[in-house]
């Protein structure tokens, strides 16, 4: 297990400092705000908390209201919003400096039988035989940064499709879908709760890069930026977090400065196990630059 995966599951052990109120930090590298899927995957955790363990999530559906500070820890509280014979909601809020960050809503059932159909998962390039994310970006911005890039990811990403800087520098390499194979960079206890926190963590690293790749536009290209807006997830099957699984991401629309992606997320074996979709914000200049990322 690596150091950063290692850290990762460090800021998912939530501090309980009072019933249903629990704490939270940032990592110690101080990027300008809190990564979204970190406060995601946190919140997820304190939801998680406070459901008896029969009960298995099904949905959540949040909200980006602010971004967060890296530097002060970030406060959940978790609203009881019903128990019911079948199904389990709960609600929360993250706050910092005494305003609300991010809002979450997060659905459990108790499992039960029905019909079962699901789409059928799209054909892809075993993740073994594809370039890791360092050796991609070494050709863009060179090893020493590919390295200090990746060192601190720990989730490791393989795409199958061009990368967003890669279709900055070569138009022609735009694309309005991605195939990205992901896992955790180790192996994970038998938690399934963990797995589905980790995998709401990832499955904001790649999904608004999708609207990005379909305009040639890349984060760090001096001329693009924008934020999560709204995230939601339906789970519909079970999965480790530690083994390979192909979020498969496409972009039905863009306007108004925002970008609407949505993602599936299939098992090796062709099961749909996630179901993504998300809102963001993205403004562009008219002043082109030179790809960065830092």
């Amino acid at each position: 297990m690596n150091e950063a995966l290692k850290e990762l599951l460090d800021l998912l052990d939530l501090e309980q400092i009072e019933s249903d109120i629990f704490r939270g930090r940032s990592p110690q590298d101080r990027q300008q705000r809190v990564f979204g899927g970190q406060v995601a995957g946190q919140a997820l955790v304190a939801a998680g908390r406070t459901v008896p363990v029969n009960r298995v999530l099904h949905s959540l559906h949040a909200y980006f209201v602010r971004p967060g500070d890296p530097l002060v820890p970030i406060v959940y509280t978790v609203d009881r919003i019903r128990d019911g014979r079948s199904f389990t909601t709960r609600r929360v809020v993250a706050v910092q400096h005494g305003k609300a960050i991010f809002m979450l809503s997060a659905s459990f059932q108790t499992p039960e039988d029905g019909p079962v159909h699901q789409a059928p998962m799209p054909d892809a390039p075993a993740p073994e035989g594809l370039p890791t994310f360092r050796d991609r970006l070494a050709p863009i911005f060179g090893a020493d940064l590919a390295d200090k890039i990746t060192t601190r990811r720990p989730i490791d990403l393989r795409h199958a499709t061009p990368l967003t800087w890669e279709a900055a520098k070569d138009p022609a390499l735009a694309t309005p879908e991605s195939k990205v194979w992901l896992r955790v960079d180790g192996e994970l206890p038998d938690d399934p709760m963990l797995h589905l926190c980790l995998m709401t963590y990832a499955s904001d690293m790649t999904l608004l890069d999708t609207v990005l790749l379909n305009h040639g536009l890349a984060w760090g290209d001096k001329r693009t930026m924008g934020a999560s807006l709204d995230h939601a997830m339906w789970f519909h099957g079970p999965f480790r977090a530690d083994e390979w699984l192909l979020y498969v991401q496409d972009t039905p629309f863009a306007g108004g400065a925002r970008g609407l992606a949505r993602g599936q997320v299939f098992t090796r074996d062709g099961r749909l196990v996630v179901s993504v979709m998300q809102e963001g914000l993205i403004r562009v200049t008219d002043a082109p630059g030179a790809p960065e990322v830092g």
